[in-house]
């Protein structure tokens, strides 16, 4: 059987890919890295600008072999088969979309001080959104194309059991 010695964990915006990564790493003693640190580049204020795909998909490639147990949290599809195909597990994160745009706007106050509404408006359309965009169905797809094993939590609950959830899989593994 194969170790779990890489994790992606994955969902729509608000859904809590970076604290469940937080938490399942600090269990795992894994490194944990947020796919938005590669994807974005530093700009005040945050998130204006979109690093290139081949920059970033470097970037996270060398981040992930100076920590040969690591977990990435956010989405990486489209990235590149060297990252999207490296994982020994992924955990896809659902949550209902009004507590996702509730939790979101409750973020962007606390990080950025405002509320920037054409983000909030794009993680909106999450679960009707197409191909064309970070989306249930982009993320259903992606996932029908992975060759590791895959495990769905919703993320509306506690964060302990989703941790255990994970734990549990882990350990059936070994």
């Amino acid at each position: 059987m194969r170790a779990i010695n890489r994790i992606h964990i994955t969902g729509a915006s608000g859904c809590g890919t970076t604290t469940l990564g937080q938490a399942l790493a600090k269990q795992l003693q894994f490194a944990v890295l947020d796919a938005d640190d590669f994807f974005w580049e530093p700009t005040t204020p945050p998130y204006q600008k979109k690093r290139n795909r081949p920059d970033r998909l470097a970037m996270i490639l060398q981040a992930l072999s100076n920590h040969p147990q690591a977990i990435v949290s956010g989405s990486i599809c489209g990235w590149g088969d060297a990252l999207e195909q490296s994982f020994d597990l992924v955990i896809f994160l659902t949550v209902r979309t009004e507590v996702r745009i509730k939790r979101l706007l409750a973020r962007e106050q606390a990080k950025l001080g405002y509320i920037d509404h054409e983000f909030i408006t794009w993680a909106g359309q999450y679960d009707t959104g197409g191909l064309e965009m970070r989306s249930r169905a982009l993320h259903e797809k992606w996932l029908a194309e992975m060759i590791c094993p895959i495990i769905r939590l919703d993320g509306e609950n506690p964060i302990a059991m989703s941790v255990d959830a994970v734990l549990r899989t882990i350990d059936e593994r070994r």
